[in-house]
């Protein structure tokens, strides 16, 4: 059947935005409804702290251009005008002055002068002018981070013997070093060595005059006004749990975020991680640390979610033969988990996302991060149906495979189920490989230090890898064909060795750890199959070849092996070999095809959603809330700035 839902949004820079559809929404009860709408307004409310947390600068230049794109009486030169607004919808797409997956920080097409100029024009009132500040101070201090390139160059530095924490732009630190920051926390770990808690999660780290002090991100603490609105929207929430388990935890995050207190955010993932019953569920805290280059610092994040009930029959599966997995797994037998507990996985119907998953979000979570927390209770993981299925739908004949898949046979394998093993690869992902093998005792979560998120990323794109081409995927029913998985196999080398590059600009190199780890998996096959994988000429046009997929699988469960070994045994030195040869370098000659071959496609690289607007539909008398409206209309521009309205929590 032909879905007439409009998935495509508006495109601007490298970004195309797209809708998410709320499939199945209409058929909650209003309860659930409910739920959802106040779990949705506390996780748009904390919308504000990632933009302070990805720089210290960026909530005060997110205002002032909002102030001139709102109220600019002479707009001036079209190309500079056009080219502010551009800038202002980079930076509200990357919670910053930074690309949201590069890092870089974005060089403005517009001039200083013409900036000044626009600012200067404006009354004073809608400027966020601090107390006896004046106009040309609040200038000074943002023209040279904005037009200066040396300044704030990265949001997040990972090149080797750099000191990562001086030379990225996130807000993590300030007046630390590296190594200060470092000690500090060795120190704590130290200290208290039965601990498990993950020290500076939910803090700033701050030296002042040889002082060192944590920032604790929490009510009456930093970010107060905001965690306020979110513990004021939790309560909210409380009212229409399916079940008591959901009250006792988001109990336990208001609990969190009013003390601030790491126990207790570990007490409550241990809890939400041992909830099955409901069909809405939610993400809402400081989570992911890919935005801190020491991989220590939570992002804020929000996700709320229902089950896809049929869907969510396939990650069930998986999960029920999750000890089958592992004990078969091609890894050590001492990094093997002797039985495997709480693996839950679903696919969901993302119904709102915030902080660090929007406007871009991941197709696949798997929770908690905690690694004793993973072994001794298990972990959930998640599936967003409606994100991937919004991505299918705009990629359909766009010319990419005709382009970049020289195989006739290749291509229709990959048309025939490529769909199908993107998801099962994220679920094998999500729902196994991040939960799989276990360290060695004695060693810390921090011991890879800034290398643990690629490593991490490429062990469970391993683990999903080797486990696509199992015949036990047909035997469960989850595939009809034993040849399914070559599509897999190609997709995958094809974007780490080839097309993710198109998201770097030229002379750069891989920072993000995702990214690091495709390109890390790719070179390191290339380089290790003998002929067997291979970059060949067809027409003049780089395409890759594989010769053998089952000998290729032993090759992927050969660095599964070592990547789980590296882990385990908490190897920095061989985290570090392995990243830098093989995940942080792009081929200059190649990366310029690349970049050809895919301006000639006219697609965006990257992609992000816009939310629904969930609206309260009242009775007739006004005296109760009679549904929860879905509204698809609203575009880019107007949920930005309406954002910045409603959710505006640190003024």
């Amino acid at each position: 059947m032909q879905d007439n839902f409009k998935y495509s949004g508006e495109r601007f820079a490298d970004i195309q935005m797209l809708r998410y559809k709320l499939e199945g929404f209409e058929e909650l009860s209003l309860r659930q409804k409910l739920y959802i709408y106040y779990l949705s307004q506390a996780t748009l409310a904390g919308r504000d702290i990632t933009f302070d947390q990805n720089g210290r600068y960026n909530l005060r230049i997110r205002r002032v251009l909002e102030a001139v794109y709102k109220y600019s009486p002479n707009h001036g030169d079209v190309d500079n005008w056009d080219a502010l607004v551009v800038y202002l919808k980079r930076v509200w797409f990357s919670s910053g002055i930074h690309h949201h997956y590069g890092c870089e920080k974005f060089v403005p097409d517009f001039s200083e002068a013409y900036f000044r100029h626009q600012v200067e024009q404006l009354n004073q009132s809608v400027l966020p002018l601090s107390a006896g500040e004046h106009v040309e101070d609040l200038l000074d201090e943002l023209c040279k981070v904005i037009f200066t390139p040396d300044v704030c160059a990265r949001r997040v530095n990972q090149t080797d013997g750099e000191d990562l924490v001086v030379t990225s732009a996130c807000n993590f630190y300030e007046g630390m070093s590296q190594r200060e920051v470092e000690a500090y926390y060795e120190a704590l770990r130290q200290k208290y060595p039965e601990d498990k808690v993950s020290w500076g999660l939910n803090s700033k780290l701050v030296k002042n005059d040889d002082t060192i002090s944590e920032q604790v991100w929490k009510v009456d603490g930093m970010y107060d006004d905001a965690l306020r609105a979110i513990v004021f929207w939790l309560e909210k929430a409380k009212g229409y749990t399916e079940n008591e388990k959901q009250i006792r935890i988001i109990g336990l995050l208001i609990t969190y975020y009013k003390t601030g207190d790491l126990h207790v955010f570990d007490n409550y993932s241990i809890e939400w991680l041992q909830e099955f019953d409901g069909q809405v569920d939610f993400i809402n805290g400081f989570i992911e640390v890919y935005g801190d280059p020491l991989g220590r610092k939570g992002t804020w994040e929000g996700l709320v979610e229902y089950k896809d009930l049929e869907a969510t029959r396939r990650t069930q599966t998986i999960c029920a033969n999750a000890q089958w997995f592992e004990d078969n797994s091609p890894v050590d037998a001492r990094f093997k988990k002797p039985v495997v507990k709480g693996v839950t996985a679903n696919v969901i119907n993302a119904a709102m996302l915030g902080g660090d998953e929007y406007p871009a979000s991941a197709i696949g979570i798997n929770l908690p991060n905690a690694d004793w927390i993973r072994t001794e209770y298990g972990s959930k993981s998640v599936t967003i149906g409606n994100l991937t299925s919004a991505y299918n739908q705009v990629a359909k004949g766009n010319g990419f495979l005709e382009e970049f898949v020289g195989d006739d046979a290749i291509r229709q394998l990959i048309a025939t189920y490529g769909d199908r093993c993107d998801n099962l690869h994220t679920d094998l992902h999500e729902c196994l490989g991040h939960g799989s093998g276990r360290v060695l005792p004695g060693i810390s979560t921090e011991s890879l230090k800034a290398y643990a998120n690629t490593i991490e990323e490429a062990r469970a794109d391993l683990f999903g890898l080797y486990y696509v081409a199992d015949s036990k995927l047909v035997e469960l029913g989850l595939l009809d064909s034993a040849e399914a998985y070559k599509s897999q196999y190609y997709t995958y080398l094809l974007n780490g060795l080839l097309t993710q590059n198109v998201r770097i600009k030229e002379g750069q190199q891989l920072e993000e750890a995702h990214m690091r780890n495709r390109a890390l998996i790719g070179n390191w096959i290339l380089e290790h199959s003998k002929g067997n994988v291979k970059l060949i000429k067809l027409n003049e046009k780089t395409c890759l070849y594989i010769d053998d997929y089952q000998k290729l699988r032993n090759e992927f469960g050969i660095l599964l092996k070592e990547v789980q070994r590296i882990k385990s045994e908490g190897d920095l030195e061989a985290a570090r070999q392995l990243v830098e040869t093989y995940g942080v370098k792009i081929n200059p000659n190649l990366h310029h095809e690349v970049l050809e071959r895919y301006k000639k496609l006219n697609i965006a690289p990257y992609k992000g959603f816009l939310n629904p607007w969930l609206k309260l539909e009242y009775t007739a008398d006004g005296s109760a809330v009679a549904d929860v409206v879905v509204d698809y209309t609203e575009n880019y521009e107007q949920q930005m700035m309406r954002y910045s309205t409603e959710y505006a929590t640190l003024i």
